[in-house]
């Protein structure tokens, strides 16, 4: 499937109506909804614009960002037209000065990853949470990617979602290889963003959006 052939974006909105105000883009996971990761921005810092984004897949009840081989690992060319999918919606939402940041869960981090691996100069930061990033599927991954970057990753202990050697190669390349600015938590719980977790992501979201 191309990009041309997915549907036109669904997007739902919070925060700020400013269009220069930062721009912070929620991303679900697979087989929800734009809806449902709106809520978080309730718990996130008042400033920036807040855009949901629905996923342009249907899958189950809900949606999804790309096919898959298995969980967490995409499809090299269902990823390819999703992303340029994104960039095009993404580069009338936010011409270039607005600064951007991206929040995703589970599918969604995924796909924030994939975005940020193939653009790193696009975003002001990306948060990867309970997911892994899109190995072996035609994204770059090379040593110092990220050089400089903010990336927040989040992983449950007990999340049985995700394989766990997806989890511990996302964790070790962000900490250890890609050059990012690396603030990490690994939670005691399972596939869930509980309120320590959420508290952290406000906290970055807000020092970012602050210093730049």
């Amino acid at each position: 499937m191309s990009a041309a052939a997915l549907p036109a974006p669904v997007v739902a909105t919070a925060g700020s109506t400013d269009p220069d105000a930062p721009l912070v883009v929620l991303l679900h996971g697979r087989g929800s909804h734009e809806r449902e990761i709106l809520g978080v921005a309730d718990h996130l810092p008042t400033g920036p614009a807040y855009a949901a984004v629905r996923a342009p897949i249907p899958e189950g009840a809900g949606f999804a960002w790309f096919a898959n081989r298995g969980i967490g690992r995409p499809v090299a060319a269902s990823l390819a037209a999703t992303t340029a999918w994104f960039r095009s919606w993404l580069d009338g939402a936010a011409p270039a000065g607005r600064p951007v940041v991206l929040i995703g869960f589970s599918g969604g981090a995924a796909f924030a990853g994939a975005l940020l691996l193939s653009e790193p100069a696009r975003f002001a930061g990306a948060a990867i949470l309970h997911g892994t990033l899109p190995f072996d599927a035609g994204i770059p991954v090379e040593p110092a990617r990220l050089a400089g970057t903010p990336v927040f990753v989040t992983q449950g202990e007990a999340d049985t979602v995700i394989p766990r050697e997806l989890l511990e190669r996302t964790w070790s390349y962000l900490h250890t290889g890609s050059g990012a600015e690396v603030l990490g938590r690994r939670d005691p719980g399972g596939h869930g963003l509980g309120p320590r977790t959420v508290a952290a992501l406000r906290n970055w979201v807000q020092e970012l959006v602050t210093a730049g």
